[in-house]
């Protein structure tokens, strides 16, 4: 891993901490609560998506399908409320120490949120791994991080494509850390940047295993680039005839 990625995922870590004891002493912005009314559709919402989400792995087992979804739902509504209740103004707008600069208001949200109490992740694996196997329990993460871990890995093999078992193994494997950890976060934008964290290491893993990510990364761009620019001029010489 780079050390800028180090460095965040040391800060991160560090200023969690540091959140959780109340080290520090600046008071989150005030909010205005949400109406009643508007509170009721907020957790409605909730509810139709964890419902939806249960549904998916068509359990045909209405009682354990209903557990499934409760869970889901207090975890969904707990990430939100503890998104909506803290911002990146929590944490000051400092630098990062190893490569000076400014921390981005990325990096602070993501420090401010990564701070949510341990608990309310725990409660979500303990319950769903109460009712589902390992697949069913992956296919629900896979629903709060939209798909991303099948996604980058296709990524991986269409920039690699000789990526071998072993290979392919170890950034699965950094890949599902990813998801897990990203689902303790509200957006899509969020999630990003969790996943892009462990993109990190696992070309940081590539390049201790004798590959240039680098390198490789610029072969696949210059023949995208070039397949487009056949594409075009085909499709040009299509014309004229």
């Amino acid at each position: 891993m780079n050390s800028m990625k180090r460095s965040k995922l040391f800060l991160i870590a560090a200023v969690a901490l540091l959140l959780s004891c109340g080290a520090f002493a600046q008071a989150p912005a005030a909010k205005t609560a949400p109406s009643p009314e508007a509170a009721a559709k907020a957790d409605a919402e909730v509810d139709k998506k964890a419902s939806e989400w249960a549904a998916s792995l068509t359990l045909n087992d209405a009682a354990k399908e209903a557990r499934v979804k409760d869970v889901i739902a207090t975890h969904l509504k707990a990430v939100r409320d503890w998104n909506n209740a803290h911002t990146a103004d929590e944490v000051p707008a400092g630098i990062d120490p190893f490569s000076g600069k400014p921390l981005s208001a990325m990096d602070r949200q993501i420090i401010v949120l990564s701070s949510i109490p341990k608990s309310v992740h725990e409660n979500l694996m303990t319950g769903l791994r109460k009712d589902l196997t390992e697949a069913q329990v992956e296919a629900i993460l896979d629903k709060y991080t939209i798909g991303k871990v099948a996604f980058t890995l296709n990524g991986y093999k269409s920039i690699v494509p000789d990526l071998t078992p072993t290979e392919e193994a170890a950034i699965l494997a950094n890949l599902k850390q990813a998801r897990e950890q990203a689902v303790d976060f509200k957006n899509v934008k969020q999630i990003s940047a969790i996943f892009e964290i462990y993109k990190t290491k696992n070309e940081q893993y590539l390049n201790e295993h004798g590959r240039n990510w680098h390198q490789l990364f610029s072969n696949y761009v210059n023949a995208q680039k070039a397949k487009k620019a056949a594409a075009a001029a085909a499709g040009g010489d299509a014309k004229k005839n």
